[in-house]
């Protein structure tokens, strides 16, 4: 099939390549000229794991190709992907506007028969607002679809390959015979098509992501209650999730969410209920906790030093929201970093794949090291925000040697508390007791 992607972040970049990996011609439109120039050249935007062997496999069999100009991309189309951001206003509610504006220039250049499909995600109603949009101008007929997306970050290709399931919302039985051919070869295990309204498959994904966020700050909210009772919330953790009710995933503590989904859904959610007269009050309650989560180790480091952590150099390991990816979207680190610089300590961090993105972000204000290890050097004591593979097991004799001394707070508790106790270090985590080795 002929098909076109508008808009080339995370999502429309990797649905494009995804698409044309199974065989179909796919453009994508970008208005951003030098990031066109450097995808046609080859270059993966955004680090998302196997993205680059795809991308790179498709542009040379001629099925991936990249485009500034959008009545070009959509000529030939029968399907028309809307991947556009749709960040929050002020208030909370999310910004339709590029869509929006998209859908009014798309009823102005279709010629033919089109299915115009909404991957981003956005509030119920968002379809009839994008139908009204195209409708102004079009003069042939066209179909809007509600398609939201389920990738997270660091597996988005897998996700998008061998998906649990694929949610369509549209009215016509057209639209509906098409999309299933598209979609089948990535269903071909048996995981569901899913067909319905578009109101529904638009809520489906808010729904999907306040959820996981809500699993998220229970557990957070049951290990700071673990610390204030002396219960270990990694016991916890594995009684609860043992029941299949509950299931494992989603369960681990830490600093709380971040990343372009997780805070922009629920606040648009919460938004989006208010705006028809429903209160969230699960909501509220989340994203308040959330917000508290992410420096819910500041306290911590400042009782450790009696108040006062000014001239104090602290190696930072992870910026990034989540590992296997360089998204620092509502990042975790980035309050942290805040925090500590405000208390007029000194910042140096490292992350494997995130730190140009935060230099562009944060300046001089603090120091990007050249490796783990080189992030420690002399510095105070160790934070860590973000639990990359390779920080779960470090050469603990080379940290200490760079620490003045042996401290560790760990925002994703990636370490074994014996195994701390053991290896000399006083170990602050989420949840857990404290090691001290002076004790």
């Amino acid at each position: 099939m002929k098909i076109a992607v508008i808009g080339t972040g995370y999502v429309g970049l990797v649905t494009g390549t995804c698409l044309a990996e199974t065989g179909n011609d796919v453009v994508c439109v970008d208005i951003d000229k030098e990031k066109v120039r450097k995808m046609k050249s080859g270059i993966v935007p955004i680090y998302e794991p196997h993205l680059d062997v795809l991308f790179e496999r498709n542009i040379k069999q001629n099925r991936l190709s990249f485009t500034t100009n959008m009545e070009e991309a959509v000529k030939d189309a029968l399907i028309i992907f809307l991947a556009l951001p749709t960040p929050p206003d002020e208030d909370g509610s999310a910004d339709l506007s590029y869509v929006l504006g998209v859908a009014e220039q798309l009823g102005k250049i279709i010629e033919d028969y089109k299915i115009i499909i909404d991957k981003s995600t956005v509030p119920v109603g968002t379809a009839e607002k994008v139908h009204a949009a195209v409708a102004k101008n079009a003069k042939v007929d066209f179909d809007i679809v509600s398609n939201p997306e389920f990738l997270r970050e660091g597996f988005a290709v897998d996700d998008f390959l061998k998906p649990d399931r694929v949610v369509i919302g549209t009215s016509s039985d057209k639209a509906q015979e098409i999309l299933e051919e598209l979609y089948k070869p990535y269903v071909r295990q048996g995981n569901p098509i899913i067909f319905m309204d578009e109101k529904s498959a638009e809520l489906t994904k808010y729904a999907a992501n306040a959820f996981l966020a809500t699993k998220i700050t229970f557990m957070n909210e049951i290990a700071n209650f673990c610390e204030q009772v002396g219960a270990d919330v990694d016991k916890v953790r594995a009684g609860i999730g043992s029941d299949t009710r509950i299931g494992k995933r989603f369960l681990f503590p830490g600093i709380g969410y971040g990343g372009s989904c997780f805070p922009k859904d629920v606040q648009a959610l919460a938004k989006s209920g208010k705006e028809e007269g429903y209160h969230f009050k699960i909501l509220d309650s989340v994203m308040s906790v959330n917000q508290d989560q992410k420096t819910i180790l500041v306290p911590k480091i400042l009782d450790y030093f009696n108040g006062d952590i000014k001239g104090k150099k602290i190696a930072l390991w992870g910026l990034a929201f989540k590992p296997d990816t360089d998204d620092i979207r509502e990042a975790p680190a980035l309050y942290l970093i805040e925090e500590l610089l405000k208390l007029g300590a000194e910042v140096s961090a490292y992350d494997p794949e995130a730190m140009s993105n935060v230099q562009e972000k944060l300046g001089t204000k603090i120091r990007f090291a050249m490796d783990a290890y080189d992030a420690c050097d002399n510095a105070d004591f160790l934070l860590i925000a973000t639990e990359w593979s390779a920080f779960r097991h470090p050469d603990f004799k080379k940290v200490s040697d760079k620490l003045k001394e042996k401290i560790i707070f760990d925002g994703r508790n990636l370490y074994d508390l014996d195994y701390m106790e053991k290896e000399g270090f006083d170990y602050i985590s989420i949840g857990r007791r404290i090691v001290s080795a002076k004790s």
